[in-house]
């Protein structure tokens, strides 16, 4: 098989950078929203509940849309960031990166408030009896427990992150270069005559990335559960 092109090879790297920044941002948000939904009870818990999972059931274009609307150029919030700061987020990697985030959020989340609800509360009551403050609680015997569970999250996060499009062509458009991540050029290629080789290319590149990113979860997770036993 003919090697992948410059193109291709930058569609490739693109989709990597916008998937790792997605996933820097979705896991200190995602672990504390796992943590509030499995261990608090409040006022507005449902509410918060139903829109963590509501990008897996919306349209990728109406999340994209909505992100064009707030995060948009003349949007509620994207005219403050220009006008304040200068950053301008649509049309960007940045913007492809945070539609990417949303859309991988609750497979993080879910993942994660699993592993937080198996963990037995007599543990950490044990660790407060014994005078330890809710930080360290979290620290020394809940986030132990809970690591294949974030570890899981974080590449499944990771690997829808790779295959957002919807979102991602309605909030940033498909720019060589700039937003053209694999699934967008796996798209272009395939309107493109005689594209379809490429188009293959590609589409194998992202089942090895996405078969590869599994395995490592595994792999990582069943050696967490490994010291944890020991």
């Amino acid at each position: 098989m003919v090697p992948p092109s410059p193109i291709e090879l930058e569609a490739l790297l693109l989709s990597l950078k916008v998937a790792f920044w997605s996933v820097l941002i979705t896991l200190p948000i995602g672990l504390f929203t796992a943590w509030l939904l499995a261990r608090k009870e409040f006022y507005g818990r449902a509410i918060l509940n139903s829109i963590v999972y509501l990008p897996l059931v919306l349209p990728p274009v109406v999340v994209g849309f909505f992100l064009l609307a707030t995060l948009g150029q003349n949007g509620i919030i994207g005219k403050n960031l220009y006008d304040v700061f200068g950053i301008t987020l649509i049309f960007t990697w940045q913007g492809a990166a945070i539609a990417s985030a949303i859309m991988s959020f609750p497979l993080m989340v879910r993942a994660i408030r699993i592993s937080i609800e198996n963990v037995d509360n007599k543990l950490e009551a044990a660790a407060r009896t014994l005078g330890a403050s809710p930080l360290k609680v979290f620290y020394s015997i809940t986030l132990p427990l809970i690591t294949p569970g974030i570890l899981a999250g974080t590449m499944l996060a990771f690997a829808r992150s790779l295959g957002e499009f919807g979102a991602t062509i309605t909030f940033v458009s498909n720019i060589p270069g700039e937003t053209n991540t694999l699934p967008l050029a796996i798209y272009s290629l395939v309107q493109t005559p005689g594209g379809e080789t490429g188009a293959l290319r590609l589409v194998i590149l992202s089942i090895i990335i996405a078969l590869f990113s599994l395995l490592i979860s595994e792999y990582l997770a069943h050696q967490a559960k490994r010291r944890i036993g020991n």
